[in-house]
């Protein structure tokens, strides 16, 4: 028989006990909630991950690319300024090549017999006084040899008419490379320029990809914060339960004693009841522990 402190006593703690197991309820779905959502926030990290190992992948692609262009473009910087001086030492051979020509070797048979022809229609339709007549006539004579020495040298001048033109064809050559490889330049440079913005464009992606991993894992990290809260509280009620069970225990072992001792061979009606709590009490601290995986 318990006395009545300790029948006190038992009933507190059997009060205690049930609210223990309730509270130890409530808890446990309050953490399987918990685990619950921290799971899919780990579900939504992995898939943040993944989405942004694709733009990262895509901006190693690019800024490759962007290198690439760069060196071209040193190549190209390099062949125009070998291109330009090509075009120095074209006009330069070409002022050269002029400068040796002599000064009557410019002069076509076909000038000099169109000039003659214009003195002599003069000559034939113009009184002219006596100085300027004899002025003519001599001037006529100094064409007609003029007229005989260039088509002598007619050869000649048609070789370096054909060296003039060659040359002046490699001018504007040399002219144009310059210009094709200008233009190619430009273009590159506009496509490196594009590459590079999007090269940035995939940087900001990825970037926000990341600011958004973050805050997820801070939200997890929020959420894992309370499943540790739960697990502790409900590890501090699982030990009050122990607690409270050992001294239930005890003045139970205390009041059989008793009972022994004055009334051998008979049961405490409570015994029964002491029996169904315990078992109860046994069955509330199995389901305390809730892993993670539960």
């Amino acid at each position: 028989m318990l006395s009545e402190d300790d029948d006190r006593l038992e009933r507190d703690a059997r009060s205690s006990l049930r609210s223990i197991d309730s509270r130890l309820r409530t808890l446990a779905d309050r953490r399987h909630e918990l685990i619950a959502e921290m799971r899919r926030l780990s579900a939504e990290q992995k898939a943040l991950y993944d989405q942004r190992q694709a733009p990262a992948a895509e901006v190693e692609r690019l800024y490759h690319e962007h290198g690439e262009m760069g060196k071209r473009l040193a190549a190209i910087r390099l062949e125009r300024e070998k291109a330009r001086a090509a075009v120095e030492g074209a006009v330069v051979a070409l002022r050269e090549l002029k400068l040796s020509f002599a000064p009557g070797e410019r002069e076509r048979p076909e000038q000099i017999r169109r000039e003659i022809a214009r003195l002599e229609l003069r000559q034939q339709t113009h009184a002219l006084p006596l100085d300027e007549e004899n002025a003519l006539i001599a001037q006529l004579r100094q064409r007609h040899k003029d007229l005989k020495v260039a088509e002598e040298r007619s050869a000649t001048v048609a070789e370096h008419e054909r060296l003039r033109k060659e040359a002046e064809a490699r001018v504007a050559a040399a002219r144009g490379e310059v210009e094709r490889i200008t233009k190619e330049g430009l273009e590159l440079r506009a496509q490196r320029d594009a590459k590079m913005a999007e090269v940035r464009a995939k940087l900001v992606d990825a970037g926000g990809k990341v600011a958004a991993l973050r805050a997820k894992g801070k939200e997890r990290a929020a959420v894992m914060a309370q499943v540790d809260a739960v697990s502790r509280e409900m590890d501090g009620l699982e030990r009050d339960g122990r607690r409270l069970l050992g001294e239930l225990r005890a003045r139970r072992d205390e009041a059989r004693k008793t009972v022994r001792a004055y009334a051998p061979g008979r049961r405490p009606p409570s015994a029964a009841l002491d029996s169904a709590a315990e078992a109860n009490l046994q069955e509330l601290l199995k389901r305390g522990k809730v892993s993670l995986g539960g």
